[in-house]
């Protein structure tokens, strides 16, 4: 008996059925576009793992929006859907089966801490770091939802209220600093000025067309110039993470996302900056800054492992 998770992507649904602490099969389709189409899709990816592997207890779905206790899908920015959508009656009536809908963050958060880098500790944050910013809770062992299901949303955290603009309407978020999109910018903020001359290169010799997968390869490259740009973005991640820190006084951050594909280029820098902005570094324990490891299975086998039954 299984249990199946899908992480509803903007591009593609990542469906997996989990046994025990074992991934044993596999789905991917891509994500279609209105809200009939994506219920009948994510039937069909439940569907596709049942007939591989047997009896499913219970259905687990991350969903990049807010998700209120319900399993309505409250808003949900990057995909074509109804306002307010039932995700989680409408799944039950079709499926047989428990559901349980949750944000994708907040689901691989807890994959990360069931199966992944986190290694059961009972307070951890994951941070993704993609285009915008994402996060999880886990706190005394638990995942925390807030009072209506929508704690996490960390990337709209403002850290600078003359900073510039966001897509939620507002100025100066963290995810404008220290997201993908985020080191993107300050790039070609770079090499606007003349900087960057080797990531700059990689895009084709366009400072606009710039993007952070150009200015990775350029600090693995060994580019100075490269490195200072990243280290500036991990600087913005920090200070980010030192205010988290503060409220949730965490044994660790999980780092994952595609930002997160620097690897050392990115944490090395982060690591070093949290222990000079984090408020009384030096009088209290050291808070562990740690890679993900699930990759992109995350969100899924998170979201699996959330639909387990009590017993």
């Amino acid at each position: 008996m299984s249990l199946v998770g899908v992480d509803l992507g903007g591009t593609k649904c990542l469906g997996v059925a989990v046994e025990g602490a074992a991934v044993v099969a596999e789905v991917r389709v891509p994500t279609p576009a209105g809200s009939d189409a994506l219920v009948a899709t994510l039937v069909e990816v439940v569907d596709a793992l049942r007939a591989r592997t047997g009896e499913v207890e219970g259905v687990g779905v991350g969903v990049p929006g807010l998700v209120d206790r319900e399993g309505v899908l409250r808003f949900a920015p990057n995909l074509a859907l109804d306002e307010s959508l039932p995700l989680r009656s409408l799944l039950e009536g079709r499926l047989g089966v428990p559901v349980v809908v949750e944000n994708d963050a907040t689901s691989a958060a807890w994959g990360e801490r069931e199966l992944g880098a986190a290694g059961g500790l009972d307070e951890v944050l994951l941070v993704t770091l993609g285009t915008g910013i994402g996060g999880g809770i886990v706190s005394q062992g638990r995942v925390h939802r807030g009072a209506h299901g929508y704690a996490g949303e960390i990337g709209h955290m403002v850290v600078d209220p003359d900073g510039p603009s966001c897509p939620c309407g507002r100025r100066g978020c963290w995810e404008r600093y220290a997201s993908g999109s985020g080191l993107a910018r300050l790039a070609r903020e770079a090499a606007h000025v003349g900087a960057l001359a080797r990531a700059v290169e990689l895009a084709g010799g366009d400072p606009d067309a710039v993007r952070g997968e150009h200015v990775s390869q350029a600090v693995a490259e060994g580019d100075p110039q490269a490195a200072e740009v990243m280290a500036r973005c991990a600087w913005w991640l920090a200070l980010g993470l030192a205010n988290l820190a503060n409220i949730f006084d965490p044994d660790a951050f999980v780092v994952g996302g595609g930002l997160a594909g620097a690897g050392d280029a990115l944490l090395t820098p982060a690591r070093a900056a949290l222990g000079e902005v984090l408020a009384a570094a030096h009088r209290r324990e050291p808070v562990a800054v740690l890679p993900a490891t699930l990759g992109e299975r995350a969100g899924a086998t998170g979201a699996a492992l959330l639909a387990a039954p009590a017993r």
